[in-house]
């Protein structure tokens, strides 16, 4: 466990110089924020009423919280490392080092993400507040575990892209893979909660990876229960474990295969 701190550490202190360029790509989601508040502003006539269960007020936080956690990650320029990395041969050289790739390749990309993510909750939250003039009312201990799913969801997140791009060792280019995935995650998890879509289909994204990296986190957020919040928890820890698993098994079989044809 020291060597991913210390990995993660060191890409965290690194990241630390190109913040300059962190706030520039901010552009894009303080755009993304403006708009959608201007959306969901003309699709409520009345700041009171209740679409689907969600106030006006509770659709913007939602969303400015689920673009917090998948903006901030940046999964194409993660998946496109792991591709690289695979495709190129980098790979083969971590074998036998003291870490396992995985942990190496999520550690240091957690490092980035990090930064990412503190700067664009001080600006989401910024907006939300000057915009909305209001904050989700939220006891310590609720803020606690709201925390903890939203940590939760971003490691599961990074498990998932690199698995998507550790299946670069059976099909060659996995990015069309990855490029299907963020937008299921942006059109059925950023922008709309679960309770938007038809029955069938939400029922079914209650099972999906979209329910424990977007949906939890920003459903407690804005209407926060500790009914739902175990709900929440032990979806992503058991999400948590499978994604871990499916991750170790194809890097095992990426690892044979490279032993067989010698690299």
């Amino acid at each position: 466990m020291r060597k991913y701190i210390y990995i993660y550490k060191s890409e965290l202190m690194s990241t630390f110089q190109y913040v300059i360029n962190i706030l520039f790509r901010l552009i894009n989601f303080i755009l993304f924020i403006f708009i959608f508040m201007n959306l969901w502003n003309y699709i409520y006539d009345n700041p009171n009423e209740l679409i689907n269960g969600y106030s006006k007020t509770q659709m913007i936080w939602y969303v400015i919280i689920t673009e917090i956690i998948w903006g901030a990650i940046e999964g194409r320029k993660y998946c496109r490392k792991i591709v690289d990395d695979v495709r190129g041969g980098n790979i083969a050289y971590m074998i036998n080092k003291p870490y396992s790739y995985i942990g190496y390749a999520v550690s240091g990309h957690l490092g980035e993400t990090t930064i990412r993510i503190i700067i664009s909750m001080v600006v989401g939250f910024t907006m939300g507040i000057i915009f909305l003039k209001s904050f989700p009312a939220l006891t310590a201990p609720a803020v606690i575990i709201v925390f903890i799913s939203g940590i939760l969801a971003v490691l599961i997140n990074l498990l998932l892209i690199t698995f998507i791009g550790l299946i670069s060792f059976i099909i060659e280019d996995s990015n069309p893979i990855f490029w299907l995935y963020s937008k299921m995650i942006l059109v059925l998890g950023v922008l709309f909660p679960i309770e938007y879509f038809p029955g069938i289909l939400a029922k079914i994204m209650r099972y999906s990876p979209i329910y424990v990296t977007c949906y939890g986190p920003a459903k407690l957020f804005v209407d926060f229960s500790y009914m739902s919040s175990a709900e929440i928890l032990l979806s992503q820890i058991i999400y948590l474990g499978i994604a871990w698993g499916m991750c170790y098994l194809i890097y095992k079989k990426g690892v044979k295969k490279l032993n067989v044809t010698g690299g």
